[in-house]
């Protein structure tokens, strides 16, 4: 029997901020790519090409996949696709910089979720970053520049559907092998984009190759790499010390929007978004030090 080394937490969390700048490059490249795909055609060409890229690589442990790790990574698979679908018709209506920051408010639904549907508790600390999000909402929808547009709610809703897929992880799949229900996830994405790209008229596309380099990157990097890097990473680090790291989404694609889109922000909407990411950190901030708290008295106890 091989015991695998535990990495160390230098090399856990390079790992994850690594993710955090592949997810926020995916910003740039879906605002890039979706200039000349339509947005379905998009989601469906990037999670074909995933698709396939798992079943090359991971070719050896297709043997293994059953009818149970089908039908859970397909119910995942419909989670994800609805994030996703939401998220290139977010990141074309609005700008880069806001979709980052609106994306990132699942931190903030998952809680209200799991409370609504499952009664468990929220928290005041929860409620708070509630309210500060909403009120950084506000600040964006009243600025003096597009107001809060129809790409800023379809942002907000993916925020939701992402906490959806991430309870829908949490509540579905078991000890399954990680790399065929990422596959099966793909592969039900690309089912449901590509049924939904049948289903409506599109005229002809003539693809550039900087946007056929945002598809492949978004299939590569984004989804394939990412997803890997999380499933062997984040198993080392508690969800609320993850949570901290994937906060730093926002700032890769605001970067992004800054320096190569020359997106540029109203002092309102700068405002803005500063509320809503802090209403996400706040609250993982808080959550983070009582932990930390609790394990050093844990480990005192121990010693003792």
């Amino acid at each position: 029997m091989v015991i695998q080394e535990r990495p160390s937490r230098g090399r856990v969390y390079l790992f994850l901020i690594l993710t955090t700048f592949f997810w926020g490059g995916s910003f740039l490249f879906s605002k890039i790519g979706l200039r000349e795909i339509p947005p379905l055609l998009f989601v469906f060409s990037r999670f074909a090409l995933a698709t396939l890229i798992m079943m090359v690589v991971f070719a050896r442990r297709l043997r293994m996949l059953d009818r149970h790790i089908l039908k859970r990574g397909a119910i995942v698979g419909v989670a994800l696709g609805l994030t996703n679908i939401t998220f290139v018709f977010g990141v074309k209506d609005t700008s880069i910089s806001r979709a980052g920051v609106l994306n990132n408010l699942f931190v903030l639904f998952i809680p209200l979720i799991t409370k609504l549907v499952w009664k468990e508790r929220i928290g005041r600390i929860n409620l708070a970053g509630l309210a500060l999000a909403g009120a950084g909402i506000w600040l964006l929808a009243s600025s003096g520049g597009v107001g809060f547009n129809r790409g800023d709610l379809v942002s907000t809703m993916c925020a939701l559907f992402i906490a959806g897929h991430i309870i829908t992880v949490s509540k579905v799949l078991r000890d399954d092998d990680v790399y065929l229900v990422s596959m099966v996830q793909f592969a039900m994405v690309a089912v449901m984009s590509g049924t939904a790209v049948l289903a409506t008229s599109t005229a002809p596309v003539v693809v550039t190759p900087m946007a056929l380099f945002a598809v492949i990157y978004c299939a590569i990097f984004p989804t394939v790499i990412c997803f890997t890097l999380q499933n062997n990473f984040q198993r080392y680090v508690t969800p609320t010390r993850a949570g901290l790291v994937y906060t730093l989404d926002p700032v890769w694609s605001l970067l992004a929007g800054f320096f190569v889109l020359g997106e540029r922000l109203l002092p309102l909407e700068w405002l803005g978004c500063a509320m809503i990411f802090l209403a996400v950190l706040v609250p993982l901030a808080v959550r983070y030090v009582a932990e930390s708290q609790f394990l050093n008295r844990y480990s005192r106890r121990v010693f003792y």
